[in-house]
Parts: C-alpha cells; structure tokens; sequence
C-alpha cells in the first residue's frame, strides 16, 4: 500500500479529488491511503493565521515557519521515515519515471502545498524536501501538482488498473520506450468519412505490432522530437 499526507490550507479542495475515479478505487482496494493535515489548524492566534509580509518587503505573503513545522511534525510522528515532497516550480521536473519510482518507494510520501508566495526559506533548511516540478509554470497553491503526481503513481500500483498493460504501454513508459503511444480506434469502423486503419481490422497481430510501434515513432517525431534522441537510428516509418 502506498501510505501518503498531504498537508494543504484547503483540504476540501485535495479531499473532493481523493474521492474520485482511480484514486478512490485504489483506496478502496487498499492499495493506497492519504491522510489530510489542515495547515490552518497550526495556524497562530484567535484566527489561526498561517503567513505574514516578506523581511525585506516585496509583493504578497510568505507561509510563516511555525505552522509548517508543526504540521510537517505532525506528519513525521505518523511516518517518521517518510519521504518529503515539496511541488515547486524549482524542483526536479515530474515525469513519469519519478511516478515509477513513487509508486515502487517502500516509505510513506508527505506532500507539502504551498500557497501565497511560497515558505519562509527555514522549512527548507529544517527539512529534507525533494522540490518537484509540474513544469514551467508558477500555480497558485501546490495542490494541483500534489493531486497530479499522485494520480500518475496510483495508477502504477499493482491492480489499481483493471488491465496491467493499460500503464505498461502509455505515453513515457518503458513499454513505450519512452516515446509517444501510438494512436487508437474504437467503433466505429467508419465515422463521418473517417475510416479505421485497415491493419487494425485484419486480425494480424504481427502486423498491427509492427503498424504501431511505426506510429510510435512517427507519433514522437511529429509530436515530441526531443524525447528521440538517437535511441532508434535504424527504425523508420
């Protein structure tokens, strides 16, 4: 089972997330769990405030340290080896090896969200947090990338998909490798005028191999042609 916290000012927002599709199948078939650390409930004072302007001045506000170290406190008395996730547009770029590597990691996760302008630099300092990225983009709070990077590693664990293949030849994935899954049809087999490849309709296996593992590639060079690199200078569509 992967055991995660996530700490957040806005639980309600992480928890409506958590009770849908995958994830709340997987914690429904014990797979995963993911308890909710309210970063206000550290809050200071009559109206349990959790930031304050910036030394130095400059625009917004910063998260005070003293809620952030209860509440990462709070969660390491649960999990004291866990492993400290921090969603940050400085961190590590989130792909989905890192969301292998997460869903194989034998240690509890805690995800810290941020918000306003970020944290007093002393929760870096104090604590081991990997800084990961959603991208090159800057969000308003980390819940978004925390519920993200959470969704592509449930996925992963073992018999949370019905069909284990569904994962083993997505887009990035070692059966892909790590190239751009190659296109798919449903019924019909005609649409409007648009038909279905026919290799896709003849039973030949071998064939509708071969067919998608050329759009793979064509997919990836078209799409993405810096995931190529030289891994396939022989293979051609």
């Amino acid at each position: 089972m992967l055991q995660t916290q996530i700490i957040t000012l806005f639980p309600e927002m992480v928890a409506s997330v958590l009770a849908t599709s995958i994830l709340s199948r997987a914690a429904e078939g014990g797979q995963f769990q993911c308890d909710l650390i309210s970063l206000r409930e550290h809050g200071l004072g009559r109206y349990r405030r959790v930031d304050d302007s910036p030394y130095g001045g400059g625009p917004g506000m910063l998260l005070r340290p003293e809620p952030v170290f209860a509440a990462l406190e709070q969660a390491l008395t649960a999990a004291p080896d866990a492993r400290l996730l921090l969603p940050s547009p400085q961190g590590r770029h989130f792909d989905q090896a890192l969301a292998q590597e997460l869903a194989e990691e034998s240690r509890p996760l805690v995800i810290l969200c941020g918000h306003y302008e970020g944290f007093d630099a002393r929760v870096l300092e104090a604590f081991p947090l990997e800084e990961i990225s959603a991208g090159d983009v800057v969000l308003t709070g980390g819940e978004l990338p925390a519920l993200m990077m959470l969704d592509a590693t449930v996925r992963l664990l073992p018999g949370v998909l019905g069909n284990e293949q569904s994962s083993a030849m997505d887009s990035f994935s070692a059966g892909a490798e790590g190239l751009l899954k190659h296109p798919q049809y449903t019924r019909p087999a005609e649409f409007r005028g648009m038909q279905v490849p026919e290799v896709l309709l003849s039973g030949n296996h071998r064939e509708i191999d071969r067919w998608r593992a050329a759009q793979t590639v064509q997919n990836t060079k078209n799409k993405r042609p810096d995931l190529m690199g030289d891994r396939h200078p022989t293979r051609d569509t």
